[in-house]
């Protein structure tokens, strides 16, 4: 067998030659798609499920929310290990699965448990939701938003958050291997509305209906249709608030034939999320950054080059 092997070689140089420049091509294609990085992730299988309640105190958060959280997945199948950390309003559960298990599985597994998972916490005290499909060693891109020294008096840490918020996040979450982007630093710009109480009384109002009112009318809907000239033109109605003057306008009831509005009881201004951080920049004062969570098992490389590729298409459409 060896010596026809042999003779076939000899005797078929051209063809040999075929077959080692195929070998050595598909060689390098292999070893150019192998995902090198600098630290091995050795993270075990595992789902994290996150709960936010602003409201509630740590005894309050692991009596209403961690411990209904692991009773309802302690029972799930392949599941080795169960730990859990409660803060002044954040609940944050691991479950650790075994390793013969895909990423998938797992967290169908957990999803399938969150409707009963919500059904046991009270009312007002938190949705529970699944973290990423990351790691901790998920991290593999941050940046920051830099603002040119003649426009930096155009943008401050509430414009520059929203831009990071509504334009650069939603693009660059359509990078193939970026599971998540987080924000950083700067305001996250809010609508607020501040009711005076002696008015509020004075009319015969409730809170209540003030949140009813800005519920109702905050909204788009949408109608059937009427037909003229062979032709269907469908109804639509707008009601959605794009500014503060649309808020002020809303009616909240009506007394005697005189409609109140939100301007009459109260206040209407810009404001923002509470805080519990900021991100500063070479001592030069406040920024705002993001930073890149790439899909658990992605290649840190490729998804690395894509980022980079994606922030150059973003920078395009960044106002100036």
């Amino acid at each position: 067998m060896i010596n026809k092997l042999i003779e076939f070689s000899i005797n078929n140089k051209f063809v040999i030659a075929l077959f080692t420049l195929a070998l050595i091509v598909g060689g390098i294609y292999s070893l150019k798609q192998v995902p090198v990085d600098a630290v091995p992730d050795i993270t075990n299988n595992q789902v994290q499920i996150i709960t936010q309640a602003p409201n509630l105190g740590t005894e309050d958060v692991e009596q209403f929310i961690t411990y209904p959280v692991e009773v309802a997945i302690a029972n799930l199948p392949d599941v080795t290990e169960i730990r859990s950390i409660s803060r002044f309003g954040l609940s944050v559960v691991t479950v650790v699965f075994s390793d013969d298990l895909d990423t998938y599985l797992p967290r169908q597994l957990v999803s399938e448990k969150l409707s009963q998972i919500k059904a046991s916490i009270p009312e007002g005290f938190g949705t529970p939701m699944m973290g990423p499909i990351s790691t901790g060693l998920g991290e593999i891109y941050q940046y920051t938003l830099e603002v040119a020294p003649e426009y930096k008096s155009n943008y401050d840490a509430t414009e520059l958050r929203s831009i990071q918020d509504w334009i650069i996040r939603r693009q660059m979450a359509m990078v193939s291997g970026v599971v998540e982007v987080n924000a950083f630093g700067g305001n996250a710009k809010q609508y607020e509305v501040t009711i005076d109480p002696h008015e509020l009384n004075a009319i015969g109002l409730a809170i209540r209906d003030v949140y009813q009112a800005l519920e109702n009318n905050n909204a788009n809907t949408g109608g059937a249709y009427i037909e003229k000239n062979h032709q269907a033109n469908f109804i639509r109605g707008e009601g959605l608030a794009r500014t503060l003057d649309d808020i002020k306008n809303i009616v909240v009831a009506n007394k005697g034939g005189i409609p109140i509005t939100i301007k009459d009881i109260g206040t209407v201004q810009f404001g923002h999320a509470t805080r519990y951080g900021a991100l500063t920049k070479n001592g030069e004062g406040e920024a705002v950054g993001g930073m890149i969570l790439m899909l658990k098992g992605a290649s840190t490389d490729a998804v690395i080059k894509s980022v980079k590729a994606r922030m150059d298409e973003i920078q395009k459409s960044l106002p100036c």
